[in-house]
């Protein structure tokens, strides 16, 4: 058989674009690989998929800005969303203000925006049913009291500064304001605490019994959306800068406002910091909602706990 052998002006060539095909494709398998990825950290109440609905656009707009692998991570109760962050699993964090104070005050975390409007701060409510005799909060001496996860701020931290000094015959921890409603609705506790917004919502689900405000707490400052610590500079400024810039209905659908004002948050991380010390007597039966370094720092008078109205 007769070979034919190229000439060697038409080799040449003929290497080099085999060559340049070897280059490209390793330059696209390297790119892959370098590919970093974000994971956006949000709280949600057991909603699941609907609720989770309104990232996809966030979610995919920050894929693509970034060019990174974006994945949504719920939280179904806040007690899971704070094991998140004091591990500093999630770079994006949509917080709530109890998670947000853990996260800035414990872990580092930077905070870049509101999640809503400067005057769209809410407060705790204590709850009780309408036809009890209870009128105040000395009145739920020895009563059983229902409270969020440890992580809530309207649930948790707030009514358990603002209960201070009592002793509950028991504190029932429940995942989700509408548990927390359902059981003073039936009777199983004799108090409940949940944000205003939580109440407005979830009282529909209750036509037929009439529930009463017992107490008004001070005010919480609003969520923020929060950056990680282990998230390098350049990719920081590159995430702010993409989310600053997106459109308004990408912004809305997560719930963020550029233009608003972060609020500040050193006193009510002061405020998480002097009752987590009681976090662990909230299993015990009764509970004495009193700590030797609370002492120390002064009992949370009634004047602290009136609520604090915006001018």
């Amino acid at each position: 058989m007769k070979l034919t052998m190229l000439p060697h002006t038409l080799l040449l060539p003929s290497l080099v674009i085999l060559l340049g095909l070897i280059e490209v494709g390793c330059g696209t398998k390297q790119e892959q690989i370098n590919t970093e990825k974000l994971s956006i950290g949000v709280v949600s109440y057991g909603e699941g998929t609907v609720s989770l609905e309104k990232y996809d656009r966030f979610k995919n707009y920050i894929a693509e800005q970034t060019k990174s692998i974006v994945e949504l991570e719920p939280a179904y109760n806040e007690l899971q969303a704070v094991e998140q962050v004091q591990r500093q699993n999630w770079e994006i964090v949509f917080a709530p203000p109890g998670l947000a104070a853990i996260a800035i005050g414990k872990s580092q975390y930077l905070p870049l925006f509101s999640m809503e409007g400067v005057t769209s701060t809410q407060r705790s409510l204590l709850l009780v049913r309408d036809d009890k005799p209870i009128q105040k909060i000395g009145d739920l001496q020895n009563k059983i009291v229902a409270l969020g996860e440890t992580g809530s701020a309207a649930g948790f931290y707030v009514p358990l500064y603002d209960l201070y000094g009592l002793t509950l015959k028991q504190i029932q921890q429940v995942p989700t304001p509408k548990v927390a409603l359902t059981r003073l609705n039936d009777g199983t506790v004799d108090a409940a605490a949940m944000s205003e917004r939580d109440f407005e919502i979830y009282k529909r689900d209750f036509p037929a019994t009439k529930f009463r405000v017992l107490h008004t707490s001070r005010w919480i400052p609003a969520g923020v959306v929060l950056l990680g610590p282990k998230v390098e500079r350049n990719r920081q400024q590159q995430i702010e800068k993409a989310m600053r810039e997106a459109s308004p209905d990408v912004a809305a659908d997560a719930g963020y406002i550029t233009a608003a004002k972060v609020p500040n948050y050193d006193q009510f991380i002061q405020l998480i910091e002097k009752v987590r010390p009681l976090e662990d007597k909230v299993r015990q039966v009764p509970v004495v909602l009193v700590h030797q370094q609370l002492n120390n720092q002064g009992t949370p008078s009634t004047q602290k706990t009136k609520v604090e109205k915006t001018q």
